[in-house]
């Protein structure tokens, strides 16, 4: 399915019609009147577009989920960058923490015992997000314009999403189509770049926020591998990016004082047809599995890329 979206008065507005024009929307939807009983425990990989909630794009399997903004998420305060939904169970929760959240009968903020999302990332990178670097600074696309699910479970789910957005260099376009099967804590990303309508060679940046310092970054050019390490409510998080060494460039650690800039960055270019892959995600200490950074930093340097 691929959505063009325009401006919009009414959220309510946009849900109706979406559902009266889009085939299948009742799946792909959570529906308002959908009760917490009718949530099944499923074991899945799966996305979803969330426009009750401004356009959210949220994916997940069993280890890890994340979200994207939307296009009608306001211009300031909100980027292009990747969230973070700390879970704890190995079922499906997305559609279930919304509910919980839109009914006012939970929030997604709290965890309950499935999990929660604590990380912030206004407009920073969040975990893995990508950008255009041009004399020492970072452009990115503000949202998504359209997405198109390819694949939705149960063993991988496969998307791309649409950018768009203004640099020095020119108007650039991404199509990141990203996939995430069932038991791995990073998504794949494989992204085509052009500048004016034209496929380009482009100097790339991919970064993790830092959280205005607060957490521990760490690198490896020869496994082509960034990482972070923090804290949030006394369990750890790591967070970490992973790409072919070949494809490093450089590996920067930089501090501002502005909220939401300091990152560490992966330097890299897509190649002359402007593509280019990599791996993102995370792993929580309170899912039981990773638990130190080392192990961690292990998990990443041995991913298969």
């Amino acid at each position: 399915m691929n959505k063009k979206f325009k401006a919009r008065k009414s959220p309510l507005l946009l849900l109706a019609a979406g559902c009266l024009v889009l085939s299948g929307c009742a799946n792909e939807i959570s529906s308002s009147s959908q009760s917490d009983n009718s949530y099944k425990n499923e074991v899945k990989a799966y996305a979803v577009f969330v426009p009750k909630r401004q356009d959210d794009f949220a994916w997940e399997n069993d280890k890890v989920a994340f979200r994207v903004y939307g296009p009608a998420a306001p211009i300031k305060g909100h980027s292009s960058g990747v969230d973070a939904w700390l879970k704890k169970v190995d079922y499906s929760i997305i559609d279930k923490w919304y509910e919980e959240t839109f009914n006012k009968t939970g929030s997604y903020h709290t965890d309950t015992g499935e999990g929660y999302d604590p990380y912030h990332v206004g407009i920073s990178r969040g975990v893995g997000g990508s950008a255009i670097w041009v004399d020492g600074k970072d452009y990115a696309a503000h949202n998504y314009k359209s997405y198109k699910i390819i694949t939705n479970g149960p063993d991988k789910v496969v998307f791309t999403l649409e950018y768009e957005f203004k640099t020095p260099l020119g108007l650039v376009n991404e199509s990141k189509t990203i996939s995430l099967p069932l038991g791995s804590n990073l998504y794949q990303v494989n992204s085509k770049f052009k500048l004016d309508g034209k496929p380009a060679s482009l100097p790339i940046a991919i970064g993790i926020t830092t959280h205005d310092g607060k957490a521990k970054v760490s690198y490896n050019k020869e496994t082509g591998r960034i990482s972070a390490w923090e804290t949030f409510d006394s369990m750890a998080l790591g967070t970490g990016v992973v790409i072919a060494s070949s494809k490093v460039t450089d590996i920067k650690h930089i501090a501002k004082e502005a909220k939401d800039e300091s990152h560490i960055w992966l330097y890299t270019n897509s190649d002359k047809n402007g593509s280019i892959k990599y791996y993102a995600g995370f792993a929580w200490e309170a899912a039981g599995e990773i638990t130190t950074q080392t192990q961690w930093h292990n998990y990443l340097d041995n991913f298969k890329k």
